[in-house]
């Protein structure tokens, strides 16, 4: 069975000048339909409709961190088991495992390459859905 390509990545990330090197790495360099969410809460309002097949969160943000983000989007229908990558300065060893025990496939390192974001994320995906 070939494995469904990534197209559609919900991003959750509340700092603008982040969200915008990242539209451009996934966009313009990978080629994926991005769906920019400012917050937790605009996520869960628009990640129904959207149906994303993979969510890229950020961890610390305002009000809704990106950890209680993920808990509350796990209990909306057809996103319980939509895969998460976090992404985050915070990437001591423990606090990467305390990510993957929340069920993230991984944690991408802030600051990132913006040339090579989409390939990992490829990679990302290729290695649990391939």
């Amino acid at each position: 069975m070939v494995p469904l390509p990534l197209s559609r990545i919900l991003y959750i990330e509340d700092e603008e000048d982040i969200q915008v090197v990242t539209k451009i790495a996934l966009e313009t360099v990978g080629g994926f339909t991005l769906l920019v969410c400012g917050s937790g809460a605009e996520a869960l309002k628009e990640a129904p409709e959207f149906r994303p097949q993979l969510i890229l969160l950020d961890v610390m943000m305002p009000g809704m961190d990106g950890p209680t983000t993920l808990k509350s989007l796990r209990t909306l229908p057809g996103l319980d088991k939509t895969p998460v990558v976090f992404m985050t300065a915070k990437v001591h060893p423990s606090e990467i495992s305390n990510f993957k025990q929340m069920g993230a496939l991984e944690v991408i390192a802030k600051p990132f390459d913006p040339m090579k974001l989409a390939e990992k994320i490829r990679d990302i995906w290729n290695a649990t859905h391939g």
